[in-house]
């Protein structure tokens, strides 16, 4: 498919751009482009266009205000030593947005415009990629039904856009150990939901849990299983490790209810090179608590696309507080992050060909 290039007639001058790189947050600043591409039933995939970042005119009957037809992806384009740009597995973001595409019955882009468009927005927004240690630019695929009607079936026209932004670091304070809340009254996801699914809806049920954790003193919450409320499956926006007194590595299962997570499945690779034993198996909350105290669990951390991993040092609950190893992470959280952060930034050969793609 061709793109139709109009490039912005206001792009943001020298001297504010690097004002914004100095310290660009996370998510509150974005870059000067967007790529759309258009999908109408009968006519497919069409009017793909690299324009200004401008907001989008939606009539108040769209589909996506009403019955929450969205989707999107969270990945990063780094600046190499060289000073090109890469990209790390977004063979894999395009394959998920497809699953998640499905689950929610919209269209299916096809893999390779899904990275086109990505490209394109890098590209010609290459700039905004800020240099030095933990800066990348964070790339936002979403999808949308725009398609103005009420009535509960899917829509026939949709929206495929991908926006970016330059980031810091996700958590304040960089990569120190975090400290997660474990809600009593709330669950991210059930059997047979989306909780596989990159959609809106699981993050928006996920927000009252994360203010009852911000009331707490918290950086975030880990969820419990639906049915019992035992089984640990993920945090508000990311995966769960936890590392044995052995070496081994646990994290719960892909059931259905745990986002599939490319930084998960890009760890549990790297650590099984490293000679770790990773299970993936159910895991309590009691039993996680009892393993701390004993030393069997000697660090934990979470994992994600934005924060890439972050220690975990304290889990708060109703009941009381827990710490985990020394509360300030450790070695093999330390060693894997440094690893897969050096795969992404190109100082350390990737794991598995394939999983850096060059883009400049």
């Amino acid at each position: 498919m061709t793109f139709t290039i109009e490039p912005t007639a206001n792009p943001t001058d020298a001297a504010t751009l690097a004002r914004i790189l100095e310290n660009p947050g996370f998510g509150k600043v974005f870059t000067d482009h967007m790529v759309t591409i258009r999908w109408t039933e009968g006519q497919g995939w069409h009017d793909a266009k690299v324009t200004a970042r401008v907001p989008f005119a939606l009539d108040p009957a769209a589909a996506v205000l009403h019955y929450a037809q969205e989707i999107f992806e969270g990945m990063k384009a780094y600046r190499a030593a060289d000073g090109g740009v890469t990209l790390f597995r977004p063979d894999a973001n395009a394959k998920r947005f497809r699953d998640s595409g499905s689950r929610m019955a919209m269209p299916l882009i096809p893999e390779e415009l899904f990275l086109e468009a990505v490209e394109q927005l890098v590209r010609i927004d290459q700039a905004w990629i800020p240099g030095g240690e933990g800066g990348s630019l964070y790339i936002r695929p979403f999808m949308f039904a725009n398609e103005a009607f009420l009535g509960v079936r899917p829509a026939s026209e949709y929206v495929f856009c991908v926006i970016a932004c330059p980031v810091g670091a996700y958590f304040k304070g960089g990569a120190k150990a975090i400290t997660i809340w474990a809600p009593e009254n709330y669950t991210r996801a059930a059997p047979g939901g989306t909780g596989a699914a990159k959609c809106g809806g699981n993050y928006a049920a996920s927000l009252i849990a994360q203010l009852e954790a911000s009331k707490h003193g918290c950086d975030q919450v880990v969820f419990l299983d639906a049915a019992e409320h035992r089984w640990i499956e993920e945090l508000g926006g990311m995966n769960v490790f936890f590392v044995r007194d052995d070496g081994s590595l646990l994290t719960p299962p892909l059931s259905g209810t745990i986002l599939p997570g490319i930084t998960r499945d890009s760890i549990i690779q790297l650590a099984r090179s490293l000679g770790h034993t990773v299970v993936e198996e159910p895991y309590t909350l009691a039993q996680w608590k009892e393993d701390a105290a004993t030393g069997r669990v000697r660090e934990a951390f979470a994992c994600g696309t934005a924060a890439v991993l972050a220690p975990i040092g304290t889990v708060r609950t109703a009941e009381g507080d827990f710490v985990i190893g020394n509360g300030e992470g450790g070695s093999t959280t330390a060693s894997l992050r440094e690893r897969l952060v050096g795969m992404q930034r190109g100082s350390q050969a990737p794991l598995v060909d394939g999983w850096i793609r060059r883009v400049i």
